[in-house]
């Protein structure tokens, strides 16, 4: 069973206070504007979706009211993020959006493979795959449950930054030729300039990662993007869209407070959005 973390009060309560929770995709969320650019527009007036790891309902909300889907079962493992989707999505305004419980790490799950086989349009997924140890299992019960040239669009924390040992950005002093001066305390050190890096160790060792976001002890799993990618394709998907998302000009100068937030993003990758179709 995946671990449940966002059920513990301490992590709850902090994730509820985070921007992207207390204001939604369009209000706390940078990667959306970009994200939603993979998600299909042309959609029947008939199509249903799946937001898998639906947390407090936003996305699936959205595509009821941006993409005019006619259903939306949002799953997710939570309960209290499930008891606040369901608190904040009014059923009389959104007959058609459903949430339900399952583990995804758990493709057995009756919730997942009670769904009918080729019956859905489209299948998102936010910042969810990532603490997932069978990801290539519920890529496999995507796969069956979309229609032929159904979508499946995905974010996830970039492999970039779940690789690290330690997450962190360091300054290093460069001397002024450009190269690196190996120890902090080498003669004049302190008065040369310092490139911000990220260091990146362990790439291709998959697998678990403990971080400390909100609380201790997050359990995460890291995989490369080759990895990500291919485990699309031997299921059966092709590529339609890849993006490692950071802030454009455009955008920090339409949202100068991401300026000194996001200013990490541009020496290293946060997100990376992918999207998927079923081959026909």
């Amino acid at each position: 069973m995946s671990q449940n973390i966002y059920d513990t009060p301490a992590f709850f309560s902090n994730y509820a206070n985070l921007a992207r929770s207390r204001h939604g995709p369009e209000g706390g969320a940078p990667e959306w504007a970009r994200l939603q650019t993979l998600i299909p527009r042309q959609i029947s007036d008939t199509a249903k979706a799946l937001d898998l790891g639906c947390g407090f309902g936003w996305y699936s909300r959205w595509l009821v009211e941006q993409r005019s889907f006619l259903s939306v079962t949002g799953i997710d493992l939570s309960e209290n993020m499930l008891r606040r989707a369901r608190e904040t999505t009014d059923p009389a305004k959104y007959p058609n959006i459903t949430f339900q419980q399952a583990d995804l790490d758990d493709p057995a799950s009756p919730v997942l493979s009670g769904i009918e086989r080729n019956s859905t349009e489209l299948v998102l997924s936010v910042l969810c795959l990532h603490y997932l140890v069978n990801m290539k299992d519920l890529v496999t019960q995507v796969h069956r449950v979309l229609k032929p040239g159904g979508s499946f669009v995905v974010s996830v924390e970039h492999p970039i930054r779940t690789a690290p040992t330690e997450q962190r950005v360091i300054e290093i002093p460069i001397s002024r030729t450009g190269s690196y001066i190996s120890q902090p305390g080498e003669k004049g050190a302190e008065n040369t300039p310092k490139r911000r890096i990220w260091p990146l160790d362990k790439y291709q060792v998959e697998g678990l990662r403990l971080r400390n976001w909100l609380a201790d002890g997050v359990r995460m799993q890291h995989r490369t993007v080759a990895t990500y990618i291919n485990t699309f394709l031997e299921a059966g998907f092709e590529l339609t869209g890849f993006n490692e998302w950071c802030p454009t000009a455009r955008e920090l100068e339409k949202h100068p407070e991401w300026v000194e937030e996001c200013k990490n993003e541009m020496i290293k990758p946060t997100f990376l959005l992918m999207s998927v179709k079923k081959r026909t």
